[in-house]
């Protein structure tokens, strides 16, 4: 069975909930009726490790202090449930490579790890390393003494996150294994975590390469033979994104979230607009993550070759300085404590902030930008801060330092009930509702624009007299809704914010 057409959670087990039974708890109680999914971030041993997870010592076993396999199967007996599949990259603390760093070649998992002369064996030229691709200052290697010699390992973010080789047979069979523990355990869907950077070509800038396409195709094959579908999570050129939307079963529409500020912020939706009718329709559509406000998705090719032409992106180098200023000011510079080189910063091209303090804490313009989400083609996510319309968490920001820890905030119980009874809250989860109930979602968008005003209307394709139209004028930020149910029953509400529309 297919993914469903329904809206899904993005969240951290021990966020929201405090463990995976406590997740299924929320879901199931607090938040029933909202969500068909579930994309539960990194719950692998350990869980909270150097990058949230994303550094996996154990990539198939699931942390004991957050639950067991079988409490993520039973969460996938009521919610579509999609996870992480880190294949770029391991813990240095894996068992794997600490027989690497003990034995050198004498391991039998040496060749699951890549180092500066496995791809260049014959030793690399300045320009070809200057070629290399990667989203942080630096190059991306890391000095680590295996066996008895020191060797540059690939190590594409951090020194703690050792890449792997992914054509090698160790790295066959590991990521084999991760597949086969998530397939077992109920899971419908693998998001392929930072996948653009998994094959090492040399010459090449290391980056989304036919190659890196190549690998894609050949694990989307082994994952829909145990029944389970590819997300592809990668930040890049929005016409590569495109590129990529044709070869895979979902790809993110990573440049919805800064177009849907700037057309907030100006009032302007005409270069929304026009995304709105190139963008891949087998999206997985987002306004926030577990990491920052994308930028690079939304502006020029960053891997155009020297004495190539540019290749410029939706926003211009002006709108984009606008928009970044725009998040700053409205955070009252939270988000520029959070975002670049402060606050140990690495992922230079995103803009840390809640989505909800990035527009203010305006209820009817968040309300109108959640709209907007809801009403693109795709299936849409919803990160479980914004869920709850959070605000930027200052004080783990100064505990932690780590600027994405800005919008990653712990909710207690008491906490996710006093946001529960907030309308803004109210009013985005009945949005949801509607957006699971009306059978008007399975088809494509029409997109107008009349001044400041943007109309999207969504038309059923299996119940054809479902139809659903949204009007959002930029401007101010008001939104409206109107529906027609199948049996001919129209409703309308001009106020997204007081009339949450759960009852069709």
């Amino acid at each position: 069975m297919p993914v469903r057409n329904e809206v899904q959670l993005i969240t951290y087990a021990d966020r929201l909930g405090g463990d995976l039974p406590g997740l299924a708890a929320v879901l199931r109680d607090k938040l029933v009726g909202a969500f068909g999914g579930v994309h539960v971030l990194p719950f692998f041993t350990p869980y909270d490790g150097a990058d949230a997870g994303f550094d996996p010592v154990d990539h198939t076993a699931v942390d004991p202090r957050l639950g067991t396999w079988d409490d993520v199967r039973d969460l996938a007996r009521t919610h579509d449930t999609v996870v992480d599949l880190i294949v770029n990259h391991v813990s240095a603390d894996s068992a794997a490579f600490g027989d690497v760093r003990a034995r050198g070649k004498a391991s039998p998992s040496y060749p699951m790890f890549l180092t500066l002369s496995s791809v260049f064996p014959g030793g690399a030229t300045e320009e070809e390393l200057t070629r290399i691709y990667r989203p942080r200052p630096g190059l991306p290697f890391t000095p680590v003494r295996l066996g008895d010699r020191l060797r540059y390992v690939w190590t594409t973010f951090t020194p703690q996150q050792v890449d792997i080789d992914v054509r090698s047979a160790p790295g066959r069979a590991y990521l084999t294994s991760i597949l086969d523990a998530v397939s077992a355990a109920g899971v419908r869907l693998v998001r392929l975590d930072a996948v653009g950077y998994a094959v090492k070509t040399p010459g090449t800038t290391s980056f989304m390469t036919p190659e890196t396409f190549a690998f894609i195709e050949g694990f989307t094959e082994q994952a829909r033979a145990r029944g389970v579908d590819v997300l592809v999570e990668v930040h890049s050129y929005y016409r590569r994104q495109i590129e990529i939307g044709r070869a895979v079963d979902l790809v993110y529409d990573f440049a919805l979230p800064p177009l849907v500020l700037h057309a907030l912020y100006t009032g302007d939706g005409s270069v929304l607009a026009g995304w709105m009718r190139i963008r891949p329709r087998n999206a997985v559509t987002v306004l926030d993550t577990h990491d920052g406000i994308g930028v690079i998705d939304v502006g020029p090719d960053q891997t155009v070759e020297p004495g190539q032409p540019p290749r410029p992106g939706l926003l211009d180098a002006a709108q984009i300085d606008a928009l970044v200023e725009g998040i700053h000011e409205r955070t009252g510079g939270a988000s520029a404590r959070a975002t670049g080189a402060a606050a140990s910063n690495l992922d230079l091209y995103q803009v840390n902030s809640t989505f909800y303090d990035a527009l203010g804490g305006d209820d009817t313009r968040y309300l109108a930008a959640r709209a907007i989400q809801l009403f693109t083609p795709g299936i849409p996510q919803v990160y479980y801060v914004g869920a709850l319309a959070g605000g930027n968490d200052l004080d783990l920001l100064a505990r932690t330092g780590v600027g994405r820890d800005i919008n990653r905030h712990h909710f207690t119980p008491s906490e996710i009930d006093e946001a529960l009874e907030r309308p803004v809250v109210r009013a985005l989860l009945g949005l949801c509702r509607f957006r699971n109930t009306l059978p008007a979602f399975d088809g494509d968008v029409e997109v107008g624009l009349d001044g400041p005003v943007l109309r999207m209307v969504r038309r059923g394709v299996a119940v054809p007299d479902a139809v659903a139209i949204l009007l959002v004028d930029l401007a101010t930020g008001e939104a409206s809704v109107e529906w027609r149910t199948p049996d001919g029953t129209r409703a309308r509400t001009d106020d997204l914010l007081y009339v949450p529309l759960g009852a069709l």
